[in-house]
């Protein structure tokens, strides 16, 4: 089932996500339905409060990002990785990042038409749980690397505009304050903060 997805504004999005226990109630209902929403919004990762639940959980699935015919700065090798880069991250905890901070003009399904560069490190270790509750620690670089590093900030609070500077803030404060209040029109369902 396609979930409206949360707009900018909802203090859903500004809280650390709880943790899942294995026999958490429809979670394999809440994961098939991210997936469903995430694909009909044209996204490439869902994190749970984008849809209302304040959980440890978001979903990627990066095929978009490989299939781009832009001069990319991507390897064939991780345009490669990105075609069957789709996973289910439960409880995750990034325990080390490093490199040198690469630019990206990131956007979020939450936030729409606004799109921001933001500085991330390249290269991360994440310890997390599969939808089957299976424990894995991998590292991931590059685009991988950036989009779990903003789908994990959802589940930590963070939005990419939280990342951004007090100039860039002052600049996007209208657009993000008219997302707050509905005004904005989407190709996909969005539930606004109730007023």
């Amino acid at each position: 089932m396609i979930l409206p997805i949360v707009a900018f504004g909802d203090p859903v999005l500004k809280k650390v996500g709880a943790e899942i226990r294995k026999n958490h109630p429809g979670l394999e209902q809440l994961i098939a339905d991210m997936f469903e929403t995430m694909y009909a919004a044209k996204g490439v990762g869902l994190a749970a409060p984008q849809v209302g639940h304040s959980l440890r959980l978001f979903v990627i699935d990066a095929l978009p990002f490989a299939d781009e015919d832009d001069e990319s700065e991507m390897t064939k090798k991780e345009i490669k990785f990105l075609k069957s880069f789709k996973r289910v991250f439960i409880n995750a905890r990034i325990q080390d990042e490093w490199g040198e901070e690469w630019k990206f003009n990131e956007g979020c399904l939450s936030i729409p038409k606004v799109r921001e560069d933001i500085f991330r490190l390249p290269e991360i270790e994440i310890q997390y749980q599969d939808e089957t509750f299976a424990s894995h620690t991998e590292t991931f670089t590059g685009m991988a690397a950036r989009i779990i590093q903003h789908e994990y900030d959802h589940t930590e609070g963070i939005l990419f505009t939280d990342r951004i500077s007090q100039l860039r803030k002052r600049l996007v404060k209208g657009k993000l304050l008219d997302i707050s209040k509905g005004k904005v029109k989407t190709e996909y369902k969005m539930k606004f903060p109730s007023k």
